[in-house]
C-alpha cells in the first residue's frame, strides 16, 4: 500500500492544498536561437546585468525555498548555458542542506562543452528543446543553423550520466507536426526520451490561437500511424501521460497543458532572472524579492513573502476563460 508522503508544518502550501516542491529557476532571459514562436528575429531588449540577481544572491533565495521544502531544483532560460559560472551554481545548490535534484531545461546549444562539469558539479538530468531533426526546418524555426550542436549536446549529455536526456518538442500545424513520428524514430535509436508538449500562449508578442494548435489528441493519433502506443498507469502528479512504444520498455510522454491541464496537481513555483517569484507560469503579478533582498531583509522576512506569494495562487492557469490574459513577459524572462 502506498503511504503518502507527509506535508512538513512550513511547506510551501496554497489555498486548495497544493504544496510547492519543483522550484523553476530563471537564470537570464538571453538565448542563443531566435525560435519563431518565442522571440523576433532580431531578439528582445535583455536585462541589464544590475537587475539580475548575482549568484551569491540567487544561492541564498535557492536556500530559503529548499528550506520550505523544495526537493527540485529546474535551471532555464532564456538558456540557462549563457550564464557565467553556471557549474559553480549548480554545486552551489548541490551543497544546500538537504540537496534537491537538480535539473536543466536547455536548447543544447553549448552542451557539448559543459555537460561533464556540470554533471561533475550535481547536476543529474536534462531536457532539451527540440521540434525537430530536419535541418531546414530547424534553421527555418530557430533562425539559426545549430542542429549539428543540439545533437553534439544531447550525446554529451548521455555520455555525462545526465540520464534520462529527455527531448521536449513542440508541434505547430503545417510545420513540423507531420515530422512527430520521424522525431520520436530519432530519439528511440539514440535512447532519448521524447515528450510533446501542447503550444501555449507563453507571450502577448506572438500569435497564439487554441484552434491552430495541434491537440495531444492529435499528437496520439499522428504517432499512431507508425507506433503503438500503451498508455502507463499511474502517472500521479507528472505532467506528462506516457505511453509504452510498441510495447516497451521506451515511452514517449504527451503534455496537455491546455487540452487537458494538470493544475490542480501543480507543485511548481518560478523564480525570475531579475528575482521576482511568479507562482504559476500565467500568473498575473509576481512578488518582487530582488528589492528586499538588496534592502537587507532577513531569512525570516523572505520566508514570509514567499509564503504569501504562494497563498495566493490561483486554482489553474485559466487558458480559455473569457478573462484570460497571455503575460506581459515574455516567455524568455520568465523561464520554462
Amino acid at each position: 500500500m502506498d503511504v503518502a508522503t507527509p506535508v512538513r508544518t512550513d511547506a510551501l502550501v496554497d489555498t486548495f492544498g497544493r504544496v510547492g516542491r519543483d522550484l523553476r529557476v530563471s537564470l537570464t532571459d538571453h538565448c542563443n536561437l531566435r525560435c519563431t514562436y518565442c522571440m523576433p528575429a532580431e531578439g528582445l531588449d535583455w536585462m541589464a546585468k544590475p537587475q539580475m540577481l548575482t549568484d551569491d544572491e540567487l544561492l541564498r533565495v535557492v536556500g530559503v525555498f529548499v528550506s520550505l521544502g523544495i526537493t527540485q531544483v529546474r535551471l532555464t532560460g532564456g538558456e540557462p548555458l549563457l550564464r557565467r559560472g553556471l557549474p559553480d551554481i549548480v554545486a552551489g545548490i548541490a551543497a544546500l542542506d538537504p540537496s534537491p535534484r537538480i535539473a536543466m531545461t536547455s536548447n543544447g546549444v553549448g552542451l557539448a562543452r559543459t555537460a561533464q562539469a556540470l554533471a561533475d558539479a550535481g547536476l543529474t538530468r536534462v531536457n532539451i528543446s527540440l521540434d525537430t531533426t530536419d535541418r531546414l526546418t530547424f534553421k527555418a524555426l530557430t533562425r539559426r543553423d545549430r542542429l549539428d550542436d543540439v545533437v553534439a549536446g544531447l550525446a554529451a549529455a548521455a555520455h555525462a550520466g545526465l540520464t534520462p536526456v529527455k527531448v521536449n518538442a513542440v508541434a505547430m500545424r503545417g510545420i513540423n507536426d507531420a515530422q512527430a513520428p520521424d522525431l520520436l524514430a530519432w530519439c528511440l535509436e539514440r535512447g532519448y526520451e521524447l515528450r510533446f508538449i501542447e503550444q501555449m500562449p507563453l507571450d502577448a508578442q506572438h500569435g497564439w490561437h487554441r484552434e491552430s494548435m495541434v491537440t495531444a489528441d492529435e499528437i496520439r493519433e499522428r504517432l499512431g500511424e507508425r507506433f503503438t502506443l500503451t498508455p502507463v498507469p499511474g502517472r500521479g502528479s507528472a505532467p506528462a501521460e506516457r505511453f509504452l512504444v510498441d510495447g516497451g520498455p521506451a515511452t514517449v510522454g504527451i503534455i496537455a497543458s491546455v487540452t487537458a491541464p494538470f493544475c490542480g496537481a501543480c507543485d511548481r513555483v518560478r523564480l525570475t532572472a531579475d528575482g521576482m517569484v511568479r507562482n504559476c507560469l500565467f500568473a498575473r503579478g509576481e512578488l518582487d524579492l530582488r528589492g528586499p533582498l538588496r534592502d537587507g531583509a532577513d531569512d525570516a522576512e523572505l520566508v514570509r513573502l514567499i509564503r504569501g506569494e504562494m497563498w495566493r495562487k490561483r486554482r489553474g492557469h485559466g487558458i480559455g476563460d473569457p478573462d484570460f490574459t497571455q503575460p506581459a513577459r515574455p516567455m524568455s524572462s520568465i523561464g520554462g
